[in-house]
């Protein structure tokens, strides 16, 4: 495998709530492997994740509020529908099994502890606390509003004990970090996620396929490719979310 002469920064602006930011997840890290194990491009990925809040309305200790009366309510039942049947097409086609049931929640805390990761260990420990926080409610439909719930993923991560994790959720140290983050999004014109930001240049829009970003990648492991600006997925960030 030839040594990775450029390193791609990605930053990927995401929510837990969101079926299509886990979707996104999936198919931008088998591309990478794609590209990493079977094309050997040349290439070195640096990932770090920011905080997006699709739901403000609800409180932090909110529980209970199920997902499919959540979503009907707030975009009609055709929008609710048309929506879960598009990721339930995906979900079958992947093997991966996403449900719509169990309780929505608020995702304060949960964006605190994948922040805490990345302070302590880079991408190295967030990767597997987010990876962790989207399994744990958009496939086992529990509440990662809860503090057990969040503890316990902290733990089985390795980034603190299940009781060192509880104080860190009960204090605000992160709190307000989080809010200015996906208040920074907004205010940059992110209006909708997942999005995911290349070398702080480009904007890939939406959970795009795996093949997307494999071209995305081989165009940027070719140096007389130019910039990957001709993709239609593709915009210019006029204001670096980063």
């Amino acid at each position: 495998m030839p040594t990775p002469s450029r390193v791609v920064k990605l930053l990927i602006v995401n929510d837990f709530v969101c079926p299509f930011c886990y979707i996104g997840q999936h198919e931008l890290l088998d591309a990478i492997s794609y590209c990493r194990d079977v094309l050997q491009l040349p290439l070195s990925f640096d990932l770090e994740y920011r905080p997006f809040r699709l739901i403000g309305c609800l409180k932090e200790d909110t529980t209970n509020v199920d997902k499919a009366t959540f979503y009907t309510n707030k975009l009609g039942k055709e929008r609710y529908e048309a929506s879960q049947a598009t990721v339930e097409k995906w979900a079958k086609e992947k093997g991966v099994p996403i449900s719509f049931r169990g309780p929505m929640s608020q995702t304060i805390r949960a964006h605190r502890l994948s922040q805490k990761a990345l302070i302590q260990g880079g991408q190295a420990l967030q990767l597997p606390v987010l990876s962790a926080l989207f399994k744990a409610y958009l496939e086992d439909e529990k509440d990662i509003g809860d503090l057990d719930v969040l503890a316990d993923i902290a733990e089985q991560t390795g980034v603190m004990t299940k009781d060192e994790a509880i104080t860190f959720l009960k204090s605000d140290e992160l709190h307000e970090e989080v809010l200015q983050l996906t208040d920074e999004a907004r205010s940059k014109g992110v209006t909708g996620v997942p999005l995911t930001v290349i070398d702080g240049k480009w904007a890939v829009k939406g959970g795009q396929p795996s093949e997307t970003f494999v071209q995305i990648f081989k165009r940027l492991a070719d140096p007389t490719a130019g910039h990957p600006t001709a993709s239609p997925i593709l915009s210019a960030v006029t204001a670096a979310v980063c």
